[in-house]
């Protein structure tokens, strides 16, 4: 008997959603309604200077008037806190955890840079100090907490991206748990929680590609299952900006007073490549017809007029 397959989808509420985080909503959901699978939703609001509680309710609604809909009660990562306290304990008593000292411009002047996606990778430096530079460092700052990562290549097959394969000391190099402000960071917090929560199918977008093969990683060290993967492309500007929420690139809000559900849902599957023009459409009758084959793996330009 096949296990059921359970998903999530889990935005960050730090604004009003726009285009390309529906885009990435849908596709979780139909991946998973497509098979009779359990949805589920995570507010990732970790990070009190940036997320607010206006903003999870007002996507909240959002997903609900476009039809997106989600099993049980939603997942707040702010009450969770606990949770990712003990994962970092466990981490630090293996003795993998060290404190960073470094600012930001000495972390930007200890990296270089990742591959073609810019990200920098940390060389390291805090890892090798003494204890007597380290407790000299702390009576000035306040560490943030890495985790050292050893020279492992991890592999895996992305629904959407095929194959995929990652050194972690050369790719990654390592990486932040804890912030210095003692927020725990985003590689800890969502392998926790999808872990957890029983989550074996994650879709996102591919800008997070290159998080998969640590948490990855995680998941092994915390004895966690881990789930599958699809990295789904990224809706672009003409101009080629990557959609976002600091530009107000096609407002949700704005989006829902130019059309109905399912105008919007339309374009939406245009752009997915699972139907071949705009024609209004329901989640279930995209759901009845779902493939990652037909889902594009390249980013996609939006046209203006398609949404104008």
């Amino acid at each position: 008997m096949t296990a059921q397959v359970t998903g999530r989808f889990a935005p960050s509420p730090s604004g009003r959603m726009h285009l390309g985080n529906l885009f990435s909503a849908l596709l979780a959901w139909l991946s998973v309604r497509s098979v009779g699978g359990r949805m589920l939703l995570r507010i990732e609001d970790l990070d009190p200077d940036r997320c607010r509680r206006e903003y999870a309710l007002q996507l909240m609604d959002d997903l609900s008037w476009l039809g997106l809909d989600w099993d049980g009660e939603p997942c707040w990562q702010s009450e969770r806190t606990e949770l990712y306290a003990r994962a970092f304990r466990r981490l630090e008593e293996r003795g993998l955890i060290y404190p960073c000292y470094c600012t930001r411009a000495e972390r930007l002047a200890a990296s270089a840079p990742h591959r073609s996606d810019g990200e920098r990778i940390y060389d390291g430096r805090c890892r090798r100090l003494t204890p007597e530079q380290r407790t000299e460092l702390a009576r000035t700052r306040r560490p943030a907490f890495r985790v050292r990562v050893p020279e492992q290549e991890i592999c895996f097959t992305d629904l959407c991206r095929g194959p995929q394969r990652e050194d972690l000391a050369r790719d990654c190099g390592d990486f932040i748990l804890r912030r210095s402000d003692g927020v725990y960071a985003y590689q800890l917090a969502v392998v926790v929680d999808d872990g957890s929560a029983g989550v074996t199918q994650v879709v996102r977008g591919s800008d997070l590609l290159s998080s998969t093969a640590r948490q990855l990683w995680l998941y092994r060290l915390l004895d966690l299952p881990a789930p599958e993967f699809a990295h789904v492309p990224l809706l672009l500007a003409p101009d080629g900006r990557r959609l976002s929420k600091r530009d107000g690139d096609l407002d949700v809000g704005a989006l829902r007073t130019r059309f109905s559900p399912a105008q919007l849902l339309g374009r939406l599957a245009l752009l997915a490549g699972l139907q071949a023009g705009p024609d209004p459409v329901t989640p279930a009758e995209l759901a009845g017809n779902f493939s990652w084959g037909r889902v594009p793996r390249a980013d996609i330009v939006v046209r203006p007029e398609l949404f104008g």
